[in-house]
This record gives C-alpha cells, structure tokens and sequence, in this order.
C-alpha cells in the first residue's frame, strides 16, 4: 500500500509539469480595455462614459458587498479612473496600472484601517487613493495645496506607513505585527507589497532574515514586473536585462509555475494519507522541488512560498489572499505575482519606460504633453561631459543604483555599455564598490540622487572619505525638487557631507561650470569628490551672456569643460554689473553701502537678478556677487576681500541649516571677522521645514530664495527699508 501511492506521487513527478497548467512565462497577454468585452487593438482608447461600481465605493468597506463580476467591472472602471486623473496632473503612471486588480483584491479581502497595507515607494498608491476616499482630490495629485504622490500617514488613515524611497515596507510591516501581537490585538494582518525593483535593496533581505527568524505574522506581496531599473533596458555592462539576478531568479521560478498547481494538489492528497505516508510524501515533495527550482531563497529565509501567481486574475487571487488572511499559522508568508508594469494600456504597455513618470498627456494616444526645452537638462549637460571625459580616459566608469534615466547614465551607458553599472536599488553598495574601484586605479563616478545617497552615507564615511579614496560621488537632484515632495528634496547632502573629512565639494551654477566641474573630478585624483546639481535645464547662451556676464565666442557654449582650480570661487559682478565705468566707481565709495553675495550652486542666476534690481533702484548702494564654486575647501581668501570691502555678507544655497552658510559663518568667527562688529551676515538657506509637492519655483518661492528675497535681505542690512521685528506670539 505505501508503495504504491509513493509511486503513484513519483509518477505524478515525472509526467511532464505542463499536463498540469500552461506556463505563465510564455502566455501572451491581451489588454483588455473592458472589463469582459473583446480586445481593442490600436487608438483611440477611452474607457467607460460612466463608472457606477467605482461611484458606490466611497470607502473600501463598500466593496464589501460586491460580487465577483462587480470586482472585475470595479477594477476596469478603477483602471479609467486612474489613467483620466494622471493625464491632467502627471505622475506615477505605469506603477499605479500594474497593480490595480491587486489593490482591488487586498481592499476587498483586507478591512484598513484596521488591517495595515504597506505599498513600498508607495508610487503605485494612486488606485489605493481613489478607494480610500480621495477620489475628488486627485485633480490636486502632487500639486501646491493638493495630495501627495506617495502614502502618507497625516493624509489618511488609510495609508499605514509612508514612503518615497524604496524597500521599507517589509521591515514596517513585521514593526506593525510585533506590535499588535505585544498588544494582543485581535487581528494581526500586515502586508507588505515590494516590487522586485524595491527588493534589490539590502534593507528587503535585513527585514526577511528577522522576519523568518522571529517567525512574525505577515504577508509580503512580491510585485514581480521585470521593471527593476528605470528605466530597465540600459545598456550596461549586464547587458539590457534587469539589473538583478534576483529578477533572474524569480523569472526561473516564472517557468516553473505549474509545479506550483501540483503542490496544491499534492498536499490536498496528503491530508488523506495515513501519517507515514504523509512523511514519505513530504519527502518526495522536497526532492521535486529541489529538481524543479532548487527551492526558494524566500522558503530558506524562514517564509513559506506562495506562487508564482497570476496579479491581473481576481478570480485566483482574492481566494488565496482570504486563505491567508484566515490562516492561523504565525508563519510570515511570501506571495509572489507576475504582473505587466501599466497594464491595461497599451502605450504605456508599448513605452521603453512603461510610461513609468509621466506628464501630462493625451488618454487617447498616449502622447505626453511636453513643451519643449529651449536648452538640454543638466543632467544630459553632465551625461554628455562624463562621455568627453570617458573618451579621453578609458579608467572612467559610470555607477548608478537603478536611476540610469535620472542620473545620465543611460546616455553614458549608450556610449560606454561596458564601463556602465547599474547595481539594482542598493546605494550603498554602489558606494563601496567605487571605492573598491578606486583601490585598483579606476575612476568611479557614483551617480545617486541626492535623496538617495542618504542611504550610503556610512559608505561614504567608513569607505570613501577615512581611506580617501578617489571616488567621484555625482548627486543630481540637489535642492528642492517640484512634485515629488519632501521624500525626494535633496536639502540635506551639504549638511551631511560636509562634516565629513578628506571631501571636496562643488556646486556648478550653470551649465558651463557644470561641464567644467565634471572635468575638475576627473582629473582629480587626491581624494573623494562631490558634485551637486539640481533638477532642471541649462540657461542657455543668451542668459549666460546677459546675466552671467559670460563672454562667449561666437555666441555658443563651450563644448567641453575646463578644470578649474580646486578650493578658488570667482567673483561675477562687481558694483556697477559687469564693466568698470564711472557709474561703477561712483557707487558705493562708502562701506555701508557696498553688500556682497556669495553663491553656492545655481542661485547665482536670482543673486546676480537681485543684485541689478537694487541697484536699478538704489544709485548709491554697489552690490558685489561672488561664486563660491567650492564648499570644501572654502575659498577663504575670496571670502576676506569681500569681507574687508563690503559691510554686509549673505550667503545662499540651495541647501538645509547646516551647509554652506554655516561653513562661511564658522570661518568668519574662527577668523576673527566678526569680533569688531563691522559685519553683518546673512545665510539664506532651505527653512527648516518639509516643502510639499508643487512646482520648484512654487517651493523656493515658499523658501524665500527667489531674486525679491535676495533683494528684500539685500535693502533691510543696507537700511534701506524698515521691517517689523516679528514678536513671539
């Protein structure tokens, strides 16, 4: 008898998996653009004139009393709602479509608040908006005054934990369940859903080992597109594959989804055999997996597998997302779904990007809105530079954490697939890599957000700077940011960074001091380097002539940058603008009436506006701006001469308390500047405050940096106008 069943089982091992369910891997999807109606081909597309499943659900204890064919009919119209809001404010699109089916499956399944679903990034949280009820509010989706593009706590009680950066969400979800189990709270559902871009990022894997091993109750929802990088497909010295063997991995275990099938039906068979032949199945169970996909990392760090599942099929996956739930096991679990990034929509289905950060754009064709630049990105301008670089100097690499589009890389991976490497969303190992790296002679340019270098910091500290390495650490997105909000500002990398040891750090004002800066870290080899900019475009000739005073030969930007000496600003205008004339010398023969600026990084434009402003205005007053190129090593010497020929100093940045004013303020006192009382000093830096999602200008308007602030500070320390003293309420 025990004989015969265990051959039974083996025989069932051996008939070809495919007897049992077609492989996910190779199916062809269709998009449906109805909820059961037939598939659409090509443009125009548009959804459903009315929407009266999704105008009933206000909160998602109102899907409670849906049916199956309500689900589906709600998860299309869900889909349109989603898709119409983001084409008139832009946004997260792509992410948002691909897991709209499971939103729909976790709100229905799930009671929040109460149940706690943690979305990791949390950029894919627009269709758990609309069912939490801010439906009305996405008209206002990450603009001044409007909704956040990411989850967050003070906005609704329905979003558990927030988020921006990625792979938090399993270390919060086993937070929450500890929690409630040290409460003894009825119900312990927390479930975590983590792409498989976010769980590249060692802070997943931290969270899995201590999940495993504390055996915490929760469900980690692997979101598995083949989206890792942004966008996937550089190439790269990987190639164009995702930049994870990880998504390898999962992709193997793709293939393998129908000994998923025979595992449900084997253990269903089990529990009617005797004990002993339960003990023998298992372990002709564990030897089919082991020939199947070697197990799974998930099942060795303590989780029991579920999947792959289908994430577009509500009718598979609300019965196993109840059976989770209603499971008493204390197991931490892993669901792992295959969905397509942008589902639903063929364009975004189509784009190399997924249509993954989009503007706004036509419903109908897809097609973004986008006026067009007058003058390229500064993050092309330093793509473009690193390339001139990298053609001269074959020891110059490119590293970037998953961000080739928003770091240039994807432009220098085009040049130079070989010398690109994207390492997937793990910045500090990106970090020390360069530095291992720079130990052989090679000349790694790090190229991280600077939000995102926050996470590599002790890399920085521990790997770069006390062994000073020559390691170039390129941080875009330096300042505010616009839309995405207070996850993504980069206000705080001259604060941190500056404290640090054996670091040079610059910040070009435009687009020429950028190219030229890009060269200055190249060829400099004594030490770890850091180069900021912001997000946005270069001035263009016109501007950098008018305003900036550059003289340029036969009207164009120069092509390829210059060094430029390390630690030594410049000074830009003097009273009177840019020639020395009478009217110049005329202007501010007293002291108390000359005032300098002194510029870190691209407020130099507004100083260099401010400065013409009040003197337009003021035919005594001189105003003197100055570029201080360089917060380590500070220039000094630049620093006395406008200190001894000027009676106010202000510095501005586009940075937090903490960075470049206070690095000037600090020399000042040790220097004895201030001792006399003859000088007064202004720092105008980011407030220190979180600056919600609205445009840049909208935000440094909020910040007061914008040339009226400049000039406002500029005529109160000259006592040219009176200000109120602000009393303590």
């Amino acid at each position: 008898m025990h004989f015969s069943l265990a051959a039974t089982a083996l025989v069932l091992i051996a008939t070809p998996l495919e007897a049992f369910a077609p492989r996910l891997g190779n199916v062809q999807r269709t998009t449906p653009l109805s909820a059961e109606g037939p598939n659409v081909s090509g443009p125009p597309y548009s959804g459903p004139a009315i929407k009266p499943i999704l105008d009933s659900v206000h909160v998602p204890a109102d899907m409670k009393r849906l049916d199956m064919r309500q689900l589906k009919q709600l998860a299309h119209e869900l889909r349109w709602e989603t898709l119409e809001a983001v084409s008139k404010t832009g946004g997260h699109l792509s992410s948002s479509l691909g897991v709209n089916e499971l939103t729909v499956a976790l709100h229905y399944v799930f009671d929040m608040p109460e149940d706690d679903i943690i979305w990791d990034v949390s950029h894919q949280c627009y269709p758990h908006k609309i069912l939490t009820g801010r439906r009305e509010k996405m008209s206002g989706l990450r603009q001044s005054g409007g909704i956040s593009g990411f989850c967050k706590r003070k906005e609704s009680v329905y979003d558990s934990f927030g988020a921006g950066h990625s792979s938090t969400s399993i270390s919060a979800a086993q937070g929450m369940s500890v929690a409630k189990s040290l409460l003894n709270k009825r119900r312990n559902n927390c479930i975590a859903v983590i792409g498989d871009g976010a769980i590249t990022g060692g802070m997943a894997y931290e969270a899995m080992n201590s999940a495993g091993y504390l055996n915490s109750r929760m469900i980690v929802v692997l979101n598995d597109n083949g989206q890792v990088s942004l966008p996937t497909g550089t190439p790269s010295a990987g190639g164009t594959v995702p930049a994870s063997q990880l998504s390898t991995y999962t992709s193997n275990l793709l293939v393998s989804k129908p000994f998923q099938d025979f595992r449900d039906f084997a253990k269903g068979f089990n529990k009617l055999l005797p004990e002993d032949v339960q003990s023998l199945n298992k372990r002709i169970d564990e030897y089919a997996r082991g020939i199947v996909s070697g197990g799974t990392l998930f099942e060795e760090l303590g989780f029991y597998y579920v999947g792959p599942v289908d994430g577009h099929d509500l009718d598979n996956l609300i019965p196993i997302l109840e059976k989770l739930r209603d499971s008493p096991n204390q197991k931490p679990v892993l669901l792992h779904l295959k969905t397509t990034k942008g589902y639903g929509y063929p364009p975004a289905e189509a784009a190399s990007d997924r249509m993954h950060g989009v503007a706004k754009f036509d419903v109908a064709t897809g097609m973004q809105v986008k006026g067009k630049a007058a003058n390229p990105s500064l993050t092309s301008v330093f793509a473009n530079a690193l390339i001139d670089a990298a053609t001269e100097d074959r020891s110059i690499v490119g590293i970037t954490a998953a961000m080739p589009g928003g770091t240039g890389m994807d432009i220098f991976g085009r040049r130079f697939p070989k010398r690109t490497f994207d390492v997937g969303i793990a910045e500090q190992h990106a970090v020390t890599m360069g530095a291992g790296m720079a130990c052989e002679g090679v000349k790694p340019f790090v190229c991280i957000y600077s939000t995102f270098m926050q996470r590599g910091y002790d890399q920085v500290v521990h790997d770069v700077a006390i062994q000073n390495l020559p390691v170039r650490m390129i941080l875009d997105r330096a300042g505010l940011v616009g839309n995405d909000g207070p996850t993504h500002h980069g206000c705080y990398d001259l604060a941190y960074m500056g404290t640090i040891p054996n670091l040079t750090i610059m910040a070009p004002s435009d687009e020429i001091e950028l190219r030229n800066m890009v060269k200055t870290c190249a060829d400099y080899d004594d030490g770890p380097t850091v180069l900021r900019y912001p997000r946005g475009t270069g001035y263009g000739a016109k501007t950098l002539q008018k305003v900036f005073g550059y003289e340029l030969e036969n009207g164009e930007i120069p092509t390829k940058g210059e060094p430029i000496p390390i630690g030594k600003g410049r000074i830009i205008r003097r009273p009177g603008g840019f020639a020395v004339n009478g009217e110049a010398r005329a202007r501010g023969k007293d002291r108390n009436d000359r005032v300098a600026v002194l510029s870190l990084g691209t407020r130099l434009h507004e100083s260099l506006v401010a400065a013409q402003e009040v003197e337009d205005a003021d035919p005594t007053l001189g105003v003197t701006v100055a570029d201080a190129r360089f917060m380590k090593p500070l220039d000094v010497d630049l620093v006395r001469e406008l200190v001894k020929d000027n009676s106010v100093l202000i510095t501005i940045e586009e940075g937090s308390i903490g960075g470049f004013g206070d690095h000037v303020l600090h020399f000042l006192a040790l220097d004895g500047a201030l001792d006399e009382g003859k000088l007064k000093f202004r720092p105008m830096v980011i407030p220190d405050t979180l600056f919600e999602a609205g445009s840049q200008y909208e935000q440094y308007e909020q910040a007061g940096l914008n040339s009226e602030h400049i000039r406002g500070t500029i005529l109160r320390l000259a006592n040219r106008v009176n200000v109120p003293v602000l009393q303590d309420v």
